[in-house]
């Protein structure tokens, strides 16, 4: 094997060692500020971000249905909640009748202050990173929330950042919500195309 094989294939495993290192980091919104076509690295920049929406965390907290899912399996939430009119649990069992403020360690009931679950209308369960995408711009799917509104949610909201504090045995999402909120704010500058539905 010469010595400029040797040097490649060194290289290689480096950068598969580092890439497995930190396999649960998101890369940040400069290693697309190679990619010239703006809607292109908009797709790319989404896409990592997606690593996040798309990940239990967020996706249980987002159903499809009436009933929020719980686990990395995203099974069925125990007990038998539903959503209610205002997305905070139906009369008689709302969601602080167990999730308070802060996560239980001792029962392993998670817990933030603005516990409840999305809207219907920004239910992402069963939805391509691009059919999610879309329905995040869209004013008639989002609350009413602008660009810089998605932003300020998604970087600072505190029951957003609970995946990334969930307590107990729970994995947390990817990187951090400083990332999350990074990897948004350029994928706005950038012109917010979507990844292919």
């Amino acid at each position: 094997m010469s010595l400029s094989v040797k040097a490649r294939l060194i290289i290689v495993l480096v950068a598969t060692t580092a890439s497995l290192a930190g396999a649960e980091d998101l890369r940040g919104p400069d290693t697309f500020s190679s990619l010239s076509d703006r809607s292109e690295r908009a797709r790319a920049l989404f896409a990592e971000a997606g690593r996040v929406l798309q990940h239990p965390r967020c996706l249980n907290c987002h159903p499809a249905g009436e009933r929020p899912t719980q686990g990395d399996d995203r099974h069925p939430h125990s007990p038998l909640v539903v959503r209610g009119s205002d997305d905070k649990g139906a009369v008689g069992m709302r969601c602080t009748t167990c999730h308070q403020n802060a996560n239980y360690e001792p029962s392993g009931v998670p817990g933030n202050p603005l516990w409840h679950v999305a809207p219907k209308s920004m239910a992402w369960q069963m939805k391509s990173l691009g059919q999610i995408c879309e329905q995040i711009k869209d004013l008639r799917r989002n609350g009413g929330k602008t660009l810089a509104a998605i932003h300020e949610h998604m970087a600072h909201d505190s029951l957003v950042g609970w995946a990334w504090r969930p307590g107990g045995n729970r994995e947390p999402a990817p990187g951090t919500q400083a990332q999350l909120g990074a990897l948004i704010a350029a994928w706005i500058d950038s012109g917010t195309a979507c990844p292919a539905p």
